[in-house]
Formats: C-alpha cells, sequence, structure tokens
C-alpha cells in the first residue's frame, strides 16, 4: 500500500473587484486510487503577494492585477473603512 498526498489548485475565480478565490485540494492516493480530498479557501486581494502560490494563482493574479485595479482597490478598501476622526 502506497499512500500519496498530492496539493492542487482545484478551483479560480476572479471578482468583479480584482479578488481572487483560491480553492486548494488536498489529494490522498492509496496506490494510484483517490482514497480522499478534502478543500480549503482562500481570498486574495490585489496586490497581495503571491510569489508562495501555485504558479497558475501567479499567472491569473499578473493578468488580472493591473495597477489600476491595485489601485481601485485601495480606494474601494478606504472608502469602507476610513480612519477614525481625530477629536
Amino acid at each position: 500500500m502506497a499512500l500519496e498526498k498530492q496539493i492542487v489548485v482545484g478551483s479560480l475565480g476572479v471578482n468583479e473587484n480584482g479578488t481572487i478565490n483560491v480553492r486548494t485540494d488536498t489529494v490522498i492516493l492509496d496506490d494510484g486510487v483517490e482514497a480522499s480530498r478534502s478543500h480549503s479557501r482562500k481570498v486574495l486581494a490585489p496586490g497581495d503577494d503571491v510569489s508562495g502560490e501555485d504558479a497558475k494563482v501567479q499567472a491569473v493574479a499578473g493578468a488580472v492585477w493591473t495597477d489600476e485595479v491595485k489601485t481601485a482597490y485601495a480606494a474601494a478598501q478606504a472608502e469602507e473603512s476610513p480612519a477614525e476622526e481625530s477629536e
């Protein structure tokens, strides 16, 4: 019995605001036959460090996260959580 663990990008999605949804699948193979699969999800925001991500995620981020998208995302975040006013 040979067990093997693979971690693969199960799906990628780009939202209107430029964030990227990443579903990562952890697959356990028993003699080449899938024995189990589990999922985890995360959201990456424009400008996040993706250097440690899968090459597919890096490619999507590189294509989608233009300077314009990063600027618009940062502006939208600033609008949603304005700095507290000084007293």
